[in-house]
């Protein structure tokens, strides 16, 4: 009889991993490097990033801070996820834009107030379309009062995974990797209709394109 393994089981391992593969990485930040002493000083910050750019954004976060809550789908894979980010000192909240957001939404704006942790949040995820903005990152910024910070990553030795939705970056060790950060974005204190919402998102999306190597 074969005794089932349980794929969170590995989470230590691959946390110890990741920790190690981050050591090797040299990050060159451009633009607004200071949101997280806006954070530490009590403005709520959302990080803003691409579903495909979460390995280099979230090493690069790790060598700032670990003071994070972050979302994470509630399927198995996303079991292994959140018990890795976990370890590394991350809170995080389960929910995405296809199950289980509201709750998860209002939980993480809680931990944001309580714990005066920025939030971070794959506005194209957790299926796309790729590098299209959702309506979740608006919703949350605008209940905590957050301002949203849109980072990309761009390592220059990396393996790309062509055939995934998001086509995943993996960023190859030992690699440079140009971090941008764009300016801090105020969300409306609209109500969020269908129209403020379109307007809203597509705001970020172009916030988030202007961020790439000259």
């Amino acid at each position: 009889m074969k005794i089932p393994i349980d794929p969170a089981a590995f989470a230590p391992f691959i946390a110890w991993l990741f920790k190690l593969w981050v050591r090797t990485l040299r990050f060159k930040p451009e633009g607004h490097t200071d949101f997280v002493r806006l954070n530490k000083q009590g403005q709520p910050i959302v990080v803003a990033l691409w579903h495909g750019e979460i390995f280099p954004v979230t090493a690069f976060g790790h060598t700032l801070t670990s003071h994070l809550v972050t979302f994470v789908s509630q399927s198995k894979d996303g079991e292994v996820i959140a018990r890795m980010l976990e370890r590394i000192g991350h809170t995080t909240v389960r929910g995405s834009s296809t199950r289980g957001g509201v709750r998860a939404l209002i939980k993480a704006r809680r931990i944001m107030e309580k714990e005066n942790r920025m939030a971070v949040f794959t506005i194209d995820g957790p299926k796309g379309p790729r590098h299209k903005a959702k309506e979740g990152v608006i919703f949350l910024a605008q209940l905590a009062g957050a301002k949203i910070v849109p980072l990309r990553a761009f390592p220059k030795r990396k393996k790309v995974f062509e055939k995934s939705w998001d086509r995943f970056v993996l960023p190859m060790p030992f690699t440079r990797c140009p971090v941008y950060i764009g300016e801090p974005m105020e969300v409306t204190t609209e109500k969020l209709t269908e129209e403020v919402m379109a307007r809203e998102t597509a705001r970020l999306e172009a916030r988030m394109h202007e961020l790439k190597p000259e």
